[in-house]
């Protein structure tokens, strides 16, 4: 166990559907054990269609210095995982065991208060994740060089962007130097060069020997930054191995064309958004080939009307890197739509995309410097037959190709 960083065991966490939490005084308490009777009895009525088990009995172990990477489908218990392990909330049942400090990056603005600057929250974040004073005041410098905010360090962080959020908090996690790194999908908030930046952090980390657990869609850095992967699928760890097998067996298991469902929440970067813009369903072809034009289409429904937003599509790879982007800005195309539904439609010509499985992130934003309307991301849409023509395409893992080629088109019902 000396060379053990963590150690979990029958980690499993169960939610009731439709339960809301409540606060608890000592009254309650009480009275609940004296109920406890009863409460198991209820417990044994409750139907699987009330219960969602998003971990069930997850064990393994990561030794010291390892880089782990964990991938999985959306809603697989990815970021329950790491919740647990970062102590954000208890497993029903099963334990989880470190040895060494621990620095975790979960969600955008955690431990961040609004209406502190961001030089002030600087200072509480690193407190909570047991950063001493002096400590704070040695690196506070190189904190403020990585996240790149000197110009906003006294503004307050409620007018900070997301990007500005992620790269302030990674930031003061990464200079932390934990003996265990743990780091969500957050980074998909920052922009290319940030990623890049941030996964550069990391690897400097677990090259000094430090513990680094990675969950990302990003399959191609999972592969250039880890040794191993856990691989989690609707609670359940499937296996864990080395990150090149784990990969392969997870690009096999999703490569089953387009998916046919209607509902992009699960694709959705925010179910719980409740924009008054919408997309409801994105159509593509479900296999072309080499250099064959095809259209992608995305159906909207609008609450009320439109003005000049700006629609984008993104292709990416079967390892999460991007190797095409189109903003109908750069076409001069704007957006307008009326309250009800409507369709806007990508044609592209021409396109060199490499035999493969893709996939697309499409959103509506109100412009090029603000909030989006509605974003989904990873969701599945053709594959890319060889048809005899194929020649390499550049491998571009870092940024993406604009479309020349292509069209755009707005219709309303």
């Amino acid at each position: 166990m000396a060379n053990v960083a963590i150690h979990a065991e029958g980690l499993s966490k169960r939610y009731r559907l439709g339960a809301r939490p409540r606060y608890k005084a000592a009254r309650d308490v009480l009275s609940e054990v004296a109920r406890s009777p009863l409460r198991a009895l209820r417990r044994g009525s409750e139907t699987s269609e009330s219960v969602l088990w998003a971990l069930n009995n997850v064990s393994f172990e990561i030794k010291r210095g390892d880089a782990v990477g964990i991938i999985g489908r959306n809603g697989a218990g990815k970021s329950t995982l790491l919740k647990i392990l970062s102590r954000v909330t208890e497993p029903s049942s099963g334990r989880a065991r470190f040895h060494g400090r621990l620095g975790s990056l979960l969600e955008v603005g955690t431990g961040f208060h609004p209406e502190l600057t961001g030089r002030e929250n600087i200072f509480l974040n690193a407190a909570i994740l047991g950063m001493r004073r002096q400590e704070i005041l040695r690196k506070f410098d190189g904190i403020v060089d990585f996240a790149e905010i000197e110009k906003f360090l006294d503004t307050p962080v409620k007018y900070y962007s997301s990007g500005m959020y992620v790269r302030l908090a990674f930031a003061v996690a990464a200079h932390l130097e934990p003996d265990i790194l743990l780091v969500d999908e957050v980074l998909a908030v920052g922009d290319a060069a940030f990623q890049k930046k941030c996964l550069g952090k990391m690897g400097e980390v677990a090259r000094e020997g430090r513990t680094v657990l990675f969950v990302s869609h990003n399959l191609g850095a999972v592969s250039a930054l880890t040794r191993s992967c856990l691989y989690l699928d609707s609670g359940h760890l499937l296996c864990h191995d080395k990150t090149a097998i784990i990969v392969q067996r997870y690009l096999n298991e999703t490569a089953s064309g387009p998916v046919a469902s209607t509902n992009l929440d699960q694709y959705r970067r925010d179910s719980r958004n409740k924009s008054p813009v919408r997309m409801t369903r994105i159509e593509s072809p479900s296999q072309i080939s080499f250099r064959e034009d095809f259209c992608i289409t995305m159906y909207v429904e609008s609450e009320q009307k439109l003005d000049e937003a700006i629609a984008t599509v993104v292709i990416k790879n079967a390892h999460g890197e991007r190797v095409a982007v189109a903003f109908s800005w750069d076409a001069g195309v704007f957006v307008s739509l009326p309250p009800g539904r409507s369709s806007i439609r990508l044609k592209v010509r021409n396109m060199p995309l490499a035999p493969g499985r893709y996939y697309c992130d499409a959103g509506l934003n109100q412009s090029l410097m603000t909030a989006s309307y509605d974003v989904v991301v990873d969701y599945p849409i053709f594959e890319v037959a060889n048809n005899g023509e194929f020649v390499h395409w550049l491998d571009r893992p870092w940024g993406a190709v604009h479309w020349q080629d292509l069209g755009w088109e707005i219709t309303s019902d």
